[in-house]
């Protein structure tokens, strides 16, 4: 609810709860990227960040995502995408499965 009070402008606390869980957001994107060193990019997937779109695409993210001091050099060429397909936990899960059973370890974890 106050993800869509947020973005269809209800309500201005709504508003800036939201612009505060972006920048949140972001800046932990960031810090996953330079603990792993994510130079192939970092995907957000789930529920939330396909339903705010919107918001996620203008400068709080990214502006949080970067401010890394020194290190926003490595940060500004990980690229940053939104996984869209509602479906691609249940793709990815049948894709491991598919590729346990070809390699004869189907039943393992």
């Amino acid at each position: 609810m106050i993800s869509r009070a947020a973005l269809d402008g209800t309500n201005r606390l709504a508003e800036q709860a939201l612009d505060l869980w972006i920048t949140v957001y972001g800046a932990e994107a960031g810090n996953l990227a330079l603990k792993v060193m994510a130079t192939g990019g970092i995907f957000l997937s789930g529920g939330i960040s396909p339903k705010i779109l919107s918001k996620l695409t203008g400068p709080l993210f990214m502006r949080a995502f970067l401010e890394k001091g020194r290190l926003r050099p490595l940060l500004e060429g990980i690229p940053v995408q939104v996984i869209t397909n509602d479906k691609s936990g249940l793709l990815g899960a049948a894709r491991c499965a598919a590729a346990r059973s070809t390699n004869g370890r189907a039943g393992t974890l």
